[in-house]
């Protein structure tokens, strides 16, 4: 089972949008944001450290994903949030301490919110495109 699981995540990426490539790694940075939460309430220290390291992973990527010629200021402000989050989950990591990870998951659900949104104005925004007329289509 796991096996085509794995398989159709592979193949959903590989298909997906950039846009829905980057709302997969938002809910993905969410479900270890609060895998992380949940590890340190148990004192699963392993599991703290594998989900926030995969959270810092997702974060890393998307930094690396800026375009600040085009993004520009817009980009900044995103880069300094994936700061805090790097910053904030390493300290939550060093000190077991779940409230760094709380912040750390309000911001992603910001983020996560605010791209739902920009995502659905642009498709608003740019309709489709009509295939000119051809005498085989008119």
């Amino acid at each position: 089972m796991s096996y085509g699981f794995n398989a159709y995540k592979k193949t959903s990426v590989h298909t997906a949008s950039k846009e829905q490539v980057l709302l997969m790694l938002y809910q993905a940075a969410i479900k270890n944001c609060k895998k992380a939460i949940e590890a340190i309430e148990q004192k699963n220290l392993s599991k703290k450290g594998e989900y926030i390291g995969k959270l810092q992973d997702i974060v890393i990527e998307l930094n690396n994903s800026l375009d600040f010629e085009v993004g520009g200021k817009v980009a900044q402000e995103l880069a300094s949030l994936y700061d805090y989050l790097l910053y904030a989950s390493t300290q939550a990591n060093i000190k077991i301490d779940k409230e760094p990870m709380m912040g750390c998951l309000s911001v992603l659900n910001t983020l996560y919110d605010g791209w739902v949104e920009a995502i659905k104005s642009m498709k608003v925004a740019t309709p489709p495109t009509k295939v000119p007329p051809t005498e085989t289509n008119k």
